[in-house]
């Protein structure tokens, strides 16, 4: 039986760094068994430079129980992005049935600005992307789940409160939390393990796309290695709300205390983001 993890969002930021990190588990920890790295995301050729980067990295040589990496080009976006999962799952059960061991719904993004001055089609894509097509491919993937795989959804500190100029997004962001810890609830007595990943600012090019690049590089961004690493380490002992830092922790803790509404609006006047 092939033993399969999933990684949306794969070709770079966090979801590169997921595979990076679980290959080199499976090829140097764990026991020897057929596993296979699903890389997914838009772009073909960058899905294919992120998996030749990661398989040149590897000092063993190759064998019949080498993790091997495949990599499929999908819009996931909506409910039509989580039907072409769905297909994918169904095309690939002909090559021998498999068991998701690891699914982590990394694909989504940010769009900076006050909602009056951002356009409606890229939010209601965001939320296409971001809730929608995270909910569908945690649905399909369910009957190829067993007791000991996992999911990890990556949510965001912003799921934490509401935000100003940056309104769709921490929505979105709360709904993954949110359901991440109701399907953790429900899976639980199945053996199978949910976590919702809670990064805040991490060095990726999130904000390069949320900003029309306007802004190269998240500021004050935290190294993408540590977080996946630490995310990793919870999730595997069953940490159903993963927050690595210090300072993450205590945003999240202090969230309860504050008005929603003034966040907000302390977030509107004092946190503009370029748009």
């Amino acid at each position: 039986m092939r033993k399969i993890t999933v990684i949306t969002g794969a070709s770079s930021g966090l979801g590169a760094e997921f595979a990076r990190q679980l290959f080199e588990l499976y090829e140097n920890t764990l026991k020897p068994a057929p596993r296979e790295i699903w890389l997914i995301a838009r772009s073909a050729e960058n899905l294919n430079q992120t998996a030749e980067k990661i398989q040149s990295s590897c000092k063993n040589p190759p064998t019949e129980n080498s993790v091997q990496i495949k990599t499929f080009a999908l819009n996931l976006a909506g409910t039509a992005g989580a039907g072409d999962f769905a297909a994918l799952l169904q095309n690939e059960q002909k090559n021998g049935n498999f068991q998701i061991e690891c699914l982590i719904n990394n694909a989504g993004f940010g769009t900076y600005g006050p909602f009056d001055e951002t356009p409606a089609e890229k939010e209601m894509l965001m939320i296409d992307l971001n809730c929608t097509a995270l909910t569908g491919i945690c649905g399909h993937a369910l009957k190829y789940l067993t007791s000991g795989s996992k999911i990890i959804n990556v949510s965001s500190l912003a799921a934490f409160m509401p935000l100003g100029n940056f309104a769709v997004y921490a929505a979105t962001k709360a709904y993954v939390l949110s359901f991440s810890v109701a399907l953790a609830a429900e899976l639980r007595p199945k053996g199978i393990f949910v976590s919702a990943l809670c990064p805040g600012s991490v060095s990726t090019n999130f904000a390069n796309v949320a900003s029309n690049g306007k802004r190269k590089e998240v500021l004050h961004g935290k190294d993408p290695v540590k977080v996946v690493r630490h995310c990793l380490k919870k999730a595997f002992k069953g940490k159903k709300i993963i927050l690595t830092f210090a300072k993450w922790k205590f945003l999240a803790f202090a969230s309860r205390f504050a008005g929603k509404y003034a966040i907000a609006s302390l977030t509107y006047r004092f946190a503009k983001r370029p748009h």
